[in-house]
């Protein structure tokens, strides 16, 4: 009650005030005053009753003038309102020169916006309304541009060096001095290059959204207090639009910024498709390292800044992030889209792959950054696109399987090397180890429902063919198609000998790579004791096309009689196509190549086991038949250890010429 006549007793003093300044009399009636007030605010008319006992009598003419000296807009204003309206209206200043100036502007604001909802809830509309949404109009039209220039001020430039010096990108970094896939129609690979590391090809898995120890700070915190208030304000006042809008922008093009920085271009799905592919090859580096800096980083920076500028309102949270974001988001979409639908060549096959690996590594993240019904269709586009990469790296491994089928290159290679094709295939599958996992899951899935296809599988690889892994099944259709590839290959060889020379090293080579990596684990021992058979298989074979002929020269069968009474022409003669035989097969077979040197020694040391206990025997029993006669040397050209000596000299890739001279005493 007390406070009630308080208020009154103001109102009275106000509007004794107001006759005063209309020149009237001091002894106007309080009806004339109380009808003078009730033009500007009903809400006193519920005084008149307390002031009419007081009344006295005014001249009709004093009535007359206070009524012609108020116009109907120029109704009671609270004078705080008043001074906040002028303050809005005349200021030049921006409310940041000064924190102390910041916040008398910033009270302005809230006493124009109180003004708003104050009068919004009158049943009449009072015409002070238009001035307070006037002055309201024309704050947030300044805080919108004080906000935007704020936030542009207080960026902070994105720091790619602190970033590579980080951990997280250590980890998710791709290294770009590993060697490059030989090209598949020349093979070429120098030996020192043989063993291809997938470190080129690390995906090494991050860890989830929030748990990487690298922060960003994307605007100064000390900007982070006038942002919000300014967010708050504008908000509360209905221009939540135009707040958006403007933080939108400005965070859009600081994430353009940065994506600049990672090497990001905005490139049209035509585009990408138009690239070669060494650019290319580049350009997919950069996708899987910045998916993961975006994501991980970049995202879960801006989500959070959202979080602390937009703190009362959930809904314009979501709706900035996702405004800000989704462009760079879809923009690293669509990239992926171009290189699933693009061209399928093998060499594309491991990039696919890592880029199936950083797109379903972060795809989780994705999902928790984008979990408001707002930003759905950036997380089923994201899943779409992983989907169409996961068909894609396995259409480019069925491609890589019929490529090998179909080879049919018609130039051998020199002295039975390993062909190309071997490296080629065999290195490319070492690779592929390191995407078993990722392989497997997207085999099974191609697989799911269909009979499995083993009428190309020996089924003595292994003895289960049910149990092993979709990946481990296919590596060994496809050395399978390799094998006999080769064995075609090796009929052009019309030297029998190098047919085996050949066979045996691409499939030691074969042998090797399997062992000296993971895919001994994915094969199996059984597998890699097969194919040590074939080698012993193929060297046996050798042995018996390139050595039967000499070895038969030291055959009994045509020498009449004991050894005494043998024939010296027939002796002769043995001698000199043995001579012939191994000079023939020296001069040949130094040019032959057997590339591991333990093959290389194995095979000299069987060729030493066949031919020389045959040759000492032969010669102890019918070289004294000739050494005793003249011109001996001629037809006994080698001793043991000439022989020894130059087996040696075999499988070298150097053609050597015997020019033999007589020893001394013959």
């Amino acid at each position: 009650m007390a406070a009630t006549i308080e208020g009154q007793d103001r109102v009275l003093a106000a509007a004794q005030q107001i006759v005063k300044s209309l020149n009237t009399s001091t002894n106007v009636d309080t009806d004339d005053m109380l009808m003078i007030l009730s033009s500007f605010d009903n809400r006193l008319s519920k005084l008149s009753n307390l002031m009419t006992s007081s009344s006295s009598s005014t001249p009709t003419s004093a009535k007359a003038a206070a009524g012609a000296g108020v116009g109907a807009d120029d109704s009671f204003v609270d004078p705080k309102f008043e001074a906040a309206e002028q303050l809005v209206l005349h200021w030049n200043s921006p409310p940041n020169a000064d924190p102390d100036a910041t916040f008398e502007y910033l009270a302005a604001v809230d006493e124009i916006i109180q003004m708003t909802e104050d009068l919004n809830v009158q049943p009449e509309n009072d015409p002070v309304m238009d001035r307070a949404e006037a002055a309201l109009q024309h704050a947030m039209a300044h805080l919108e541009d004080e906000f935007r220039h704020i936030l542009i001020r207080n960026t902070v430039v994105f720091d790619a060096n602190r970033l590579h010096e980080s951990s997280f990108i250590r980890r998710c970094s791709i290294s770009s001095s590993a060697v490059e896939i030989p090209d598949f129609e020349t093979g070429a690979l120098s030996e020192d290059q043989e063993d291809i590391s997938s470190g080129r090809y690390n995906h090494v898995k991050g860890k989830s959204l929030g748990g990487d120890e690298f922060s960003l700070e994307l605007v100064l915190p000390d900007a982070m207090i006038e942002l919000r208030e300014i967010a708050n304000r504008m908000i509360r006042s209905g221009y939540e639009k135009e707040c958006c809008q403007v933080y939108s922008s400005v965070r859009r093009e600081v994430l353009d910024e940065s994506f600049a920085i990672l090497g990001i271009e905005k490139l049209s799905i035509e585009e990408v498709q138009k690239i070669d592919w060494q650019s290319l090859d580049e350009k997919m580096k950069k996708w899987i390292y910045a998916i993961k800096v975006l994501v991980r980083i970049l995202l879960s920076a801006e989500k959070s800044l959202c979080e602390q500028i937009f703190v009362g309102s959930e809904l314009i949270k979501e709706v900035c992030f996702i405004e800000t974001s989704k462009g760079c988001v879809m923009q690293l979409v669509n990239f992926g889209e171009a290189v699933a639908i693009g061209q399928r060549s093998s060499e594309k096959l491991f990039r696919i792959l890592d880029m199936y690996d950083a797109l379903a590594d972060v795809l989780c993240d994705i999902d928790v950054l984008f979990s408001d019904e707002a930003g759905e269709m950036v997380c089923v586009d994201a899943k779409d696109v992983l989907d169409r990469l996961g068909k894609a790296a396995i259409g480019t491994f069925v491609e890589f399987e019929n490529a090998v089928q179909r080879e049919a290159s018609k130039k051998p290679t020199q002295g039975g090397e390993i062909h190309p094709l071997t490296r080629y295939v065999m290195n490319y599958v070492k690779l592929l180890v390191d995407y078993s996992d990722t392989l497997n899951g997207l085999l099974e899935k191609l697989e799911c429902g269909m009979e499995p296809d083993s009428s190309r599988v020996d089924h003595g690889d292994n003895l289960e063919l049910e149990n092993i892994a979709p990946l481990a099944r296919r590596l060994m259709l496809l050395i399978k198609s390799l094998e006999v590839n080769l064995e075609g290959k090796s009929r052009m060889y019309e030297d029998s000998g190098m047919q085996y020379i050949f066979l045996m090293n691409n499939v030691h080579y074969i042998v090797q790579k399997v062992k000296d990596s993971e895919l001994q684990k994915l094969l199996g021992d059984q597998w890699v004791r097969k194919r040590k058979g074939q080698i012993r298989q193929h060297a046996t074979s050798y042995l018996r096309a390139s050595w039967s002929k000499l070895l038969s020269c030291l055959k009994d069968e045509g020498l009449s009689g004991s050894s005494s009474n043998a024939s010296k022409i027939a002796l002769k003669e043995r001698f000199k196509n043995f001579n012939a035989c191994f000079e023939e097969i020296y001069r040949i077979q130094t040019g032959w190549k057997v590339p591991d040197a333990q093959l290389r020694e194995e095979l000299r040391i069987s060729i030493s086991e066949k031919v020389l206990p045959a040759y000492r025997s032969f010669l102890g029993r019918f070289g004294s038949h000739l050494e005793s006669g003249r011109n001996a040397g001629k037809y006994i050209k080698y001793t043991l250890e000439d022989l020894e000596g130059y087996l040696l000299d075999l499988f070298e890739a150097t053609p050597l010429v015997l020019h033999h001279m007589r020893r001394k005493g013959t």
